[in-house]
């Protein structure tokens, strides 16, 4: 997997790295039990903090998606698919109630952005 991050995006660096674990992740890309770059290296790669690295890591871990072990590095959960699962699943009831409304997808996804905290 390649991590990429945009200096010039208002979404803080630690934000951008957790994001692209997430998305990974969801598309297949990231398989459970896979191993993350270790921290230190991946921050290197991308020319950022350390520490920037680890509180993406912790985010995840504290969503249940990665399992941290001392020593050893960052571990996609082998359970991690299954809150992709529940989303997955929330997405498909929003798209059938907006469908039953009348809206089209560009609707909803015009909605779901303006929903986001900036």
């Amino acid at each position: 997997m390649l991590f990429r991050v945009d200096r010039a995006s208002p979404l803080p660096l630690t934000q951008q790295i957790a994001q692209q674990v997430r998305s990974s992740v969801a598309a297949g890309e990231l398989a459970p039990g896979e191993r993350l770059p270790p921290a230190r290296d991946l921050a290197k790669a991308l020319q950022v903090n350390m520490h920037t690295v680890l509180r993406a890591y912790t985010e995840l871990r504290n969503e249940g998606l990665l399992e941290m072990r001392q020593g050893r590095g960052a571990f996609i959960r082998k359970d991690a698919l299954t809150g992709l699962s529940r989303v997955t699943e929330l997405a498909e009831q929003l798209m059938t109630e907006a469908r039953n409304l009348g809206m089209t997808r560009a609707e909803v996804i015009h909605l779901i952005n303006r929903s986001e905290p900036q």
